[in-house]
């Protein structure tokens, strides 16, 4: 999260993965002049996975964190990404009500994968 790039909404995000192998990938938001090319925490730490150890990687767990301490769980976009390459991952993030973690079957019932 300390090292995010986001001097558009100073909403710093920070993110984990823990793969079934053991290892663990971090990663933070990037934002851009042109905001749909920013890139959340969640895929930065997911797509670093894959780019170190190619695209056969399976996710056990993400967390997510920001610097505002409130509710933040991972955007459809990261969602389905966390289903592409955990389709039994739990995530870890902060709540409504606290923190919390849920399957991620739960945050995206209608996921799919084309393998």
């Amino acid at each position: 999260m300390h090292n995010a790039h986001a001097p558009y909404s100073n909403f710093r995000v920070g993110a984990a993965i823990l793969l079934t192998n053991g290892k663990v990938f971090r990663g933070c938001n990037v934002e851009n002049a042109s905001y749909g090319m920013t890139n959340c925490a969640e895929r930065t730490a997911i797509f670093s996975a894959v780019a170190q150890l190619g695209p056969k990687i399976e996710i056990r767990a993400v967390a997510v964190t920001n610097d505002h301490g409130i509710a933040c769980s991972p955007c459809g976009a990261c969602r389905q990404v966390i289903y592409e390459f955990g389709p039994d991952a739990v995530i870890f993030f902060q709540g409504a009500n606290g923190p919390r973690q849920a399957h991620i079957t739960e945050l995206l019932p209608e996921g799919f994968r084309l393998k």
